[in-house]
């Protein structure tokens, strides 16, 4: 039928800069002293895997027994949940793409619910490489296996939706006042065209 992709920062979790929003208010409450700079530099090392979760901790004086605390604080953007098991239950492939620390990406979609709908995730600390980088989307097309044609890619970030674009992949700017409205419609001609493939079937 189709495969949608999602971006997690802003289209399924409800948090559009989780570092801004989230992790350095949360590293402010737990260490003494808070350097932006270095929080934001640790955190973009671990999000290409050139550093693991437990090290980018340290750098930042927080322990990493605390990680599940801070990913604790993500939530689920309105809607998400509905849109994915329509996507599911209509035969569409769903996946993630997503610019994070591999391990807390693994953890927050296990522990939201949202692991279970999907059949992939590419995620940047897995793969080394971050979005917009054109490579990123050429591994998301070969792990998927469907014809560029055949992929629908939602991210809030503009500079990421022309470059998935500029691989031929066709795109929705999620804008969360609007929702998930421009993804259902999507969805709905997947469905119309597999029904169109299902009668020619018939008729032969």
């Amino acid at each position: 039928m189709g495969c949608l992709v999602l971006d997690a920062m802003g289209v399924i979790f409800k948090s559009a800069d989780d570092v801004a929003e989230l992790l350095i208010p949360f590293i402010a409450e737990k260490s003494a002293s808070v350097d932006e700079e270095v929080i934001q530099s640790a955190y973009l090392q671990a999000s290409l895997g050139k550093i693991s979760p437990d090290e980018f901790w340290q750098r930042v004086k927080v322990a990493s027994e605390l990680e599940d605390d801070f990913l604790s604080r993500h939530s689920l953007n309105p809607g998400i949940t509905e849109i994915i098991s329509l996507a599911k239950d209509n035969g569409i492939s769903v996946w993630c793409l997503s610019n994070d620390v591999g391990r807390w990406s693994d953890k927050l979609r296990t522990s939201l619910g949202i692991e279970k709908f999907l059949q992939g995730s590419v995620i940047s600390g897995d793969v080394g490489v971050r979005k917009p980088d054109k490579e990123i989307y050429e591994i998301l097309i070969h792990a998927s296996g469907y014809k560029v044609k055949d992929i629908l890619f939602v991210d809030d970030r503009e500079k990421n939706v022309i470059a998935a674009r500029e691989a031929g992949i066709e795109t929705v700017m999620f804008n969360p006042k609007t929702g998930f409205t421009d993804v259902k419609n999507w969805i709905s001609r997947c469905m119309n065209r597999g029904t169109v493939i299902r009668d020619r079937r018939a008729e032969c």
